[in-house]
């Protein structure tokens, strides 16, 4: 028998009032804003696909693999391909977006986790239908996520690209307060070669960049209350440069007077305006080294390249604002030929190279001699 104590609230009226506590958690710091927003935005995402009108202490462990497995082919808006998606920050709406990827799917299906935790906790459920769900990642549609770093040479397209937009020609039929070129190069600039969370770029100021001794810096605010002063490269900083002199005035509307990166609109770019800059800028990369990337997948491709060229682990923890160097791991890939670019100069062979060098010089000579 079904204990009194068990609220038969709809999926659609449980997911609210979970959103209103994610929410006031947010506002007593409980939660840091980005990860509130991943709540709410899954959480919602499941009432959908679940049925909002259904019980929520009806639904059972089958129940929830039938969501997991709608989520898993569900088209992720946020990767079009390149300059096809529309949405504040401007383009076009594609046509066909890729399926969520087996992080997103994992992601998702903590949040769930985390829904019906609190379900169980506040009587919206007899028993936490999660226990009884079976479908794990791999499983979902036998879906894999592609190589999220982007090789050398896709890398130095897009970032070749991404230089090129303080060049760029006015485009014609656009005003001169509607133009976003500069942004955007600054904002591919900053994801590939710093690697910061999309969130980590969205809030930065314009006070956050400060020079030191020469160098210019960007202070990052990162998870947990955590700040990190990460030194910007050269071309980096003159990109920002040349964004705040041209390019930030003539979006600056007076509403936003802190905020690093403006809409045309005059606002503060949403994170989920981001893929669409990205993409806009990868319609200008030759397409032979052309590569969907989301921002996420430019954080990967700055570590992975970062620890391929023995950059110091401490070092990419801290560019990267993890607290642990165990979780560097997760953004390692391996890329083409860095493993025969690795032993050309194993640091234990070098002096027995350096002496079949000299070897082979000296028989050189002696057969030109003889």
């Amino acid at each position: 028998m079904r204990p009194t104590d068990v609220q038969r609230l709809t999926v659609t009226e449980a997911a609210d009032r979970y959103v209103e506590i994610v929410r006031a958690k947010t506002a007593t710091g409980a939660l840091s804003p980005g990860t509130a927003e991943v709540y709410v935005r899954d959480v919602l995402t499941f009432a959908e696909l679940a049925g909002g009108e259904r019980v929520l202490d009806d639904l059972t462990g089958e129940d929830v693999d039938e969501v997991l497995l709608k989520f898993a082919h569900k088209p992720d808006g946020r990767r079009g391909r390149a300059g096809g998606r529309a949405d504040a920050a401007g383009g076009e709406a594609g046509a066909a977006a890729p399926r969520q990827s087996s992080w997103s799917q994992a992601r998702f299906r903590r949040s769930v986790s985390a829904f019906f935790r609190h379900a169980a906790v506040a009587g919206w459920v007899q028993l936490n239908p999660m226990r009884a769900a079976t479908l794990q990642p791999r499983q979902r549609g036998g879906l894999r996520a592609e190589r999220r770093a982007l090789t050398t040479e896709q890398a130095e397209g897009l970032l070749g690209a991404a230089r090129q937009m303080v060049v760029v020609p006015a485009e014609e039929g656009k005003r001169s307060d509607q133009r976003t070129e500069l942004r955007d190069g600054l904002v591919v600039l900053l994801l590939a070669a710093v690697g910061p969370r999309v969130s980590e770029l969205t809030r930065s100021n314009v006070e956050d960049f400060f020079v030191n001794a020469g160098t210019r810096y960007w202070r990052i605010f990162g998870k947990g209350g955590r700040t990190r002063d990460v030194p910007l490269p050269r071309p980096v900083a003159e990109m920002l440069d040349a964004y705040l002199e041209q390019g930030r005035p003539l979006l600056d509307r007076g509403r936003e007077p802190k905020a690093l990166l403006l809409s045309w609109r005059g606002r503060r770019l949403a994170r989920q305006d981001v893929q669409a800059v990205i993409d806009r800028v990868l319609a200008r990369v030759d397409p032979e080294r052309r590569r969907s990337v989301t921002p996420h997948g430019l954080r990967h491709t700055t570590a992975t390249h970062l620890l391929a060229a023995a950059t110091d682990m401490d070092a990419v923890r801290r560019v990267l604002g993890h607290s642990d160097l165990s979780t560097l791991g997760r953004y390692r890939d391996e890329l083409p030929g860095e493993l025969e670019a690795a032993m050309r100069v194993h640091p234990l062979l070098g002096a027995v190279a350096r002496e079949a060098e000299r070897n082979g010089e000296r028989d050189g000579e002696r057969e030109a001699g003889g």
